[in-house]
């Protein structure tokens, strides 16, 4: 594999006009994936005006609120990376609220967020259409291997080294669940598309060949 040295403003346009070509008459699905020092919700909000612009309208989630309550997902403990790895996602919710209603057959109603982990409680917000040439952005952290239903995965990927820099103290108990992503999911091979991350404003778009 190749890596093609790109601006971050280059790589949102080429990225929109990827998503944008998607066939009309149908809402596209869009994961955008990494670790949190890798801003993957950078990226997917930097999608949103080249996707306006092109006639898409766009929802913006975060799986960041679609964690499960804190009883559930610190059950066994605050630094578990096995589970943060498995249960701290509620995939079901996501499922649910999101990615079923919006997809090929769904309603087009969608719940943007559902649990604010911070506070610790349901974010009471109203469910919001997207029209069927609408584009759904998703940003969140070890999103796949999960089976999730989605048209287009982009992968922020950081070497060990880049993720170990960038992860902060009380954050490093993560560190072999994303050593186990690597390993599980493959993101490198599974993503459709992936981006090189380690040089912060220099990202590089993985091609063929």
């Amino acid at each position: 594999m190749r890596a093609r040295p790109i601006s971050p403003d280059a790589l949102a346009r080429e990225l929109a006009e990827r998503i944008a070509g998607h066939p009309r008459g149908s809402r596209v699905r869009v994961v955008v994936d990494g670790a949190p020092p890798a801003h993957p919700e950078l990226l997917a909000d930097a999608l949103v005006a080249p996707l306006r612009l092109r006639g898409r309208p766009v929802l913006r989630v975060s799986a960041a609120d679609f964690l499960r309550p804190a009883s559930l997902r610190l059950e066994f403990g605050r630094t578990d990376p096995d589970v943060f790895y498995d249960d701290w996602l509620d995939t079901g919710a996501l499922l649910r609220e999101v990615l079923e209603p919006l997809g090929p057959h769904g309603s087009g109603r969608a719940l943007p967020a559902l649990w604010d982990s911070r506070a610790d409680r349901a974010y009471r917000l109203p469910y919001q259409t997207l029209p069927e040439d609408g584009v759904l952005l998703l940003d969140g952290t070890l999103l796949l291997g999960r089976g999730l239903p989605v048209e287009l995965s982009v992968h922020l990927w950081l070497s060990e080294a880049a993720l170990a820099r960038g992860t902060a103290t009380g954050e490093r108990w993560r560190l072999p669940a994303y050593a186990r992503y690597e390993r599980e999911a493959r993101p490198l091979e599974s993503a459709d598309v992936v981006i090189r991350a380690d040089r912060p404003g220099r990202p590089a778009l993985q091609v063929d060949g």
